[in-house]
């Protein structure tokens, strides 16, 4: 079994936006360095999930684990991201795909925030 991480963001117009989650690849890189990983945009920004997905699949990925870099699970985490997966599904009919929750629902997330929220102000 050779297991893929797909990290999914919403996307946003201007480029900058993006550079935590950029940040958030290359700490995974560099805390496990065989694990496959991608990130894709749910719109404005690419690769889309299907594109992100099929080049974990190239890579030999026979598992995929879907994270949702949200905050919570709203519209875009209950409804968008399910059809999307289906249609990976279709498409990559031998590899599983697994939804994790939204990133802000994880426990060690929130005790994270919790601690920045209590640093003082640079």
């Amino acid at each position: 079994m050779k297991r893929g991480l797909l990290l999914f963001a919403h996307g946003a117009r201007d480029p900058r936006w993006a550079q935590p989650f950029e940040a958030v690849v290359q700490r995974i890189h560099a805390h496990a360095p065989g694990t496959p990983v991608a990130l894709a945009y749910l719109e404005f920004m690419a690769p889309p999930l299907e594109e992100a997905g099929a080049a974990l699949v190239a890579q030999g990925c026979d598992t995929v684990e879907v994270v949702p870099l949200f905050l919570g699970a709203g519209g875009h985490v209950r409804k968008d991201l399910p059809a999307l997966l289906d249609r990976l599904r279709a498409a990559h009919a031998g590899v599983t795909w697994r939804l994790r929750p939204a990133i802000g629902e994880v426990e060690a997330v929130i005790e994270a925030m919790a601690l920045a929220a209590l640093q003082p102000a640079p």
